[in-house]
């Protein structure tokens, strides 16, 4: 018998469905206990409380906020973060940003060099991300100053060569504010943008266009203060020919490295980052000789 149940569904509700409840309920029957990424919180659910005591499991409501007492508004303080701070930003939702910043994290760190990726999600904290927030649970006037905090915590402690914040959402997406807030609180010195070309509309809005990138660096770099240091894809509903084209294009027209970060090497994405940030490259070199 497993441990735990891990509910990962990602409903637009973001509550479960009377079928859900069921199959919970009967999980904590047979002593697992609850990894819930839901906005509903199952420990202020008398049933689900009450199942949690009765069968002497545990509830754990990934993305409830700490009280609100001891949020954090922004201060400023993010001026400390001395290493470079790179967002992994996207054209829409459930596009792969997660994805590429994980990968991104980890051929960063082969090559040497110690990242540290921050989660802004219920996914990534449930696969373990050691820093994170999942910031659409907290509220709007709090999360800068909460992804800003956790930012901080995350250089202090660990001392890091470079940061990677994951994104949600998309900037230009009128369904989503997080992406606004990640620019806000991290205030990166550059962007990974993740799209999907083969991707007619944004995902759970079937007569919203996805946008061109052009026109989403555009935004983010009016946005903010900072840039866009190269796209990343997301190769779903493509073969491999089309990928290429599609590399090659965008390469020529954005002017701006351009990769596949599951479809090709993760040198590629190093190689994007070194680019931007030559004194990663030149810290690199050091720590393999």
């Amino acid at each position: 018998m497993p441990d735990f149940l891990i509910f990962g569904m990602a409903p637009a509700s973001g509550l479960l469905s009377t079928e859900q409840r069921e199959v919970v309920l009967a999980a904590m029957a047979e002593g697992m206990s609850i990894i819930n990424g839901l906005h509903e919180f199952l420990n202020d659910d008398p049933e689900f409380a009450a199942a949690r005591i009765a069968h002497k499991v545990d509830i754990v409501d990934v993305r409830c906020p700490r009280p609100k007492k001891f949020l954090r508004l922004f201060s400023g303080r993010i001026s400390e973060v001395t290493c470079p701070r790179i967002a992994v930003l996207g054209t829409d939702c459930a596009i792969g940003k997660r994805t590429t910043a994980t990968v991104l994290t980890a051929a960063l760190n082969a090559m040497g060099l110690k990242a540290v990726m921050v989660g802004t999600g219920q996914t990534g904290l449930i696969q373990g991300a050691r820093y994170g927030v999942a910031l659409d649970s907290v509220p709007s006037q709090f999360c800068a100053g909460e992804l800003e905090a956790t930012i901080v915590e995350a250089f202090h402690a660990e001392q890091p060569d470079v940061i990677i914040i994951e994104g949600q959402g998309a900037l230009s997406h009128p369904a989503f504010s997080t992406t606004s807030f990640v620019l806000r609180g991290a205030c990166p010195h550059g962007v990974v943008l993740q799209h999907a070309p083969a991707r007619e509309f944004r995902c759970d809005f079937a007569t919203m266009a996805m946008p061109d990138p052009a026109d989403e660096i555009r935004l983010i770099e009016t946005f903010s203060p900072t840039r866009v240091i190269g796209l990343t894809l997301n190769h779903e509903h493509m073969d491999e020919s089309q990928v290429a084209s599609a590399i090659n294009a965008y390469t020529r027209d954005l002017g701006v490295p351009v990769t596949d970060a599951l479809s090709r090497p993760a040198q590629y994405l190093v190689d994007m980052v070194f680019a931007a940030f030559p004194e990663l490259a030149v810290r690199s070199q050091g720590e393999t000789q």
